[in-house]
């Protein structure tokens, strides 16, 4: 981590600047952190612990005669301090009892979900998010039955042999040989692959040159392309509390355009999705701050997010808020949500 390059009384004084500015939103000076800090050093030696983290980009200085802000990487050596000494957490009280009456009303996991992100959002005063996987279909077969005219049933069966059938239209007559073979090339090609894997790659293949297929490859993609289009998305996703980035005053709150560009991306759900999957690379508590966002759109904002599963189930519960956040509360609001979360699920 980050925090270990520091030597202990830089990282000290540094979490300590941090939190100031995080309560305050106002650059700290020497003084205020040589009275507040309780580190038993002088003025100037804090300025000289100032000007060293701030040549090595954890600090920086808005004008000439203020004090010190936290970069996107002091912000990191705060954070890595707070998981360091991180105790297990457990939601707050009524969290769980909240989620289990929800449970309890429906079954259905998407009002399990809006509820979630409307308490995390709530608790955090950032924007909420949850996302639940659902089970990952995987290809077995597919097969191709002629129905007369230019009609073929198109019948996918997937591991555990759930089986998905759709009527397709082919455009022409289609002998059942030709069929046959068809549905064999698709099962030689693509079984053992996941569902949504199968749709993307028939996708891709009939978006390039089609001198590359021969007219019986072009049918069977075709063919697949007409039924797994209509494949349920792997991912449910809610997202709430836009309206908190309002109210995060300027200099510490986002430009008008930053703002505008988030709200967009929250619009196109899929979109977010694509990049918040981006980190949830397994299990475990997630903190992605400013410049560490892979999309410049996320960048002047940071996202703390717990990832539980159970089998083949993902569910991931998040909040994004400006780079000054309580990250500590933050934290704990997202961490004891997604376990309490995880028992309630259990326990049904």
């Amino acid at each position: 981590m980050v925090s270990h390059e520091l030597p202990e009384r830089s990282r000290r004084l540094l979490a300590a600047l941090v939190r100031e500015h995080i309560a305050t939103g106002e650059p700290v000076s020497s003084q205020t952190l040589a009275r507040e800090s309780g580190l038993g050093v002088s003025s100037a030696t804090i300025r000289n612990l100032f000007a060293r983290l701030e040549a090595e980009g954890y600090l920086h200085q808005p004008h000439t005669s203020a004090g010190r802000v936290p970069t996107d990487r002091g912000y990191r050596v705060f954070v890595d301090l707070l998981l360091d000494g991180r105790k297990p957490v457990r939601p707050a009280a009524g969290v769980e009892n909240e989620l289990r009456q929800q449970a309890e009303r429906s079954p259905l996991m998407e009002d399990l979900l809006v509820s979630v992100t409307h308490m995390v959002s709530r608790a955090s005063r950032h924007v909420g998010f949850a996302i639940g996987s659902r089970d990952i279909a995987v290809l077995q077969r597919i097969e191709f039955v002629p129905l007369g005219g230019t009609r073929v049933l198109v019948v996918v069966v997937s591991r555990g042999d759930q089986v998905t059938q759709k009527v397709v239209d082919a455009g022409e007559p289609i002998r059942s040989d030709d069929l046959v073979q068809a549905a064999n090339y698709l099962t030689s090609e693509f079984a053992g692959v996941p569902l949504l894997d199968v749709r993307q790659a028939v996708l891709t293949r009939l978006a390039q040159e089609r001198t590359l297929y021969d007219q019986l490859m072009g049918r069977a993609l075709r063919l697949a392309r007409s039924t797994l289009e209509d494949l349920p998305k792997q991912n449910a996703f809610h997202v709430e509390g836009a309206a908190s980035l309002l109210d995060t005053p300027v200099p510490d709150g986002v430009a008008l355009p930053t703002l505008r560009a988030l709200l967009e991306m929250m619009e196109e759900k899929e979109r977010m999705l694509r990049l918040l999957n981006q980190y949830m690379d397994g299990p475990g508590l997630t903190v992605v701050i400013g410049g560490e966002h892979v999309s410049p759109d996320l960048r002047p904002f940071s996202l703390i997010a717990s990832t539980t599963t159970d089998g083949g189930t993902i569910r991931t519960v998040g909040v994004i808020g400006p780079t000054r956040m309580q990250y500590s509360r933050a934290i704990s609001v997202v961490d004891g949500v997604a376990q309490a979360v995880a028992r309630v699920l259990r326990a049904n």
